[in-house]
């Protein structure tokens, strides 16, 4: 019986910070960038498919989550650092380019990084969240006209506050938000908080497990929220840098995963995959994956790996 190998955990300095990457295998390097609220654990089930396939797979904590550093000043966390940290992995790793995976925050990283150094994107793929269109207007305006005032976005802006929500009771936390997220939109009640709209289930579902829990719930014993939660505070600020850039397509080959029970898709218009080629006209698969929810690959890791391998052979 072969042994089913773990990742190797290690730290690199990129850009004046310390990252912490899990990495395992060997060959062609393939990029994991995970979402909010998460970290590299949320790829626990893709290192070893990927692995045996031939690839060489690393994971990082972002900047501002799990063991990596998180600076103390909101402008360290906008989108021309983040794709600054893929590019300095890659080059800190001794490699020329790769294969670029993200998931919910990660996937506009991934998409960015696809866009600004397409000589270093061999492909690139996205889970839930897709590439769209710059808006015309700044996005926490477009949100709060069309969700309101407790659109989560907008709530996060608000310096300590949803901090002091999320690190009250941090296992719970991660089970409001993995298990009892839903799929309607997130809007906090009026004078509510953030997870006051989500189920705190007594059951969790198949794919997660109470081990699960703890470890998102002490990978978070370090930094607390405040790193990720400073990805959404510069999302006006993202907008004004990404100027130079509007109107550019991806060129990269690409890959999108979502699921029809995804809260990101009330984000999106209904024609929105239709449109997707308009954008990445190198797009190579989309796999909208039924009864799905959020959390794409925790979720459904079987059909999510099978998409990524088809992929990287396609490349």
């Amino acid at each position: 019986m072969r042994r089913t190998a773990l990742p190797q955990h290690h730290e690199v300095s990129i850009n004046g910070i310390t990252m912490h990457i899990a990495e395992q295998g060997k060959g062609p390097l393939v990029l994991l960038l995970h979402g909010w609220p998460e970290s590299w654990y949320s790829w626990r089930h893709q290192f070893q498919p990927l692995a045996d396939a031939g690839y060489r797979v690393v994971a990082p904590d972002q900047r501002g989550y799990g063991a990596t550093d998180s600076p103390e000043d909101v402008d360290q966390y906008t989108i021309l650092h983040l794709v600054g940290d893929v590019v300095g992995l890659i080059h800190a790793l001794d490699e020329k380019q790769a294969v670029i995976v993200g998931h919910d925050w990660g996937a506009p990283v991934a998409w960015h990084t696809a866009q600004l150094r397409p000589d270093l994107v061999r492909g690139v793929a996205g889970l839930s969240v897709a590439p769209t269109p710059r808006s015309r207007v700044p996005p926490l305006a477009a949100a709060r006209r069309r969700f309101g005032d407790g659109f989560y976005q907008i709530y996060f802006q608000q310096t300590g506050v949803a901090e002091a929500e999320l690190t009250k009771d941090v296992p719970t936390t991660f089970r409001k938000i993995l298990a009892g997220i839903g799929d309607g939109p997130l809007v906090a009640p009026e004078g509510g908080g953030f997870l006051d709209r989500m189920a705190n289930p007594e059951t969790l579902p198949e794919w997660l497990t109470e081990d699960d829990i703890t470890a998102f719930a002490d990978q978070y014993a370090r930094n607390g929220f405040t790193g990720g939660l400073n990805w959404y505070r510069n999302i006006d600020r993202n907008w004004e840098l990404t100027t130079p850039w509007q109107h550019t397509q991806l060129t990269p080959p690409a890959l999108y995963v979502t699921g029809d029970r995804d809260v990101v898709r009330g984000f999106y218009p209904p024609d929105f995959l239709e449109n997707l080629p308009t954008l990445v006209p190198n797009l190579r698969a989309v796999l909208d994956l039924p009864g799905c929810g959020h959390w794409t690959q925790q979720e459904r890791p079987d059909e999510v790996n099978n998409a990524l391998l088809n992929f990287l052979q396609t490349l």
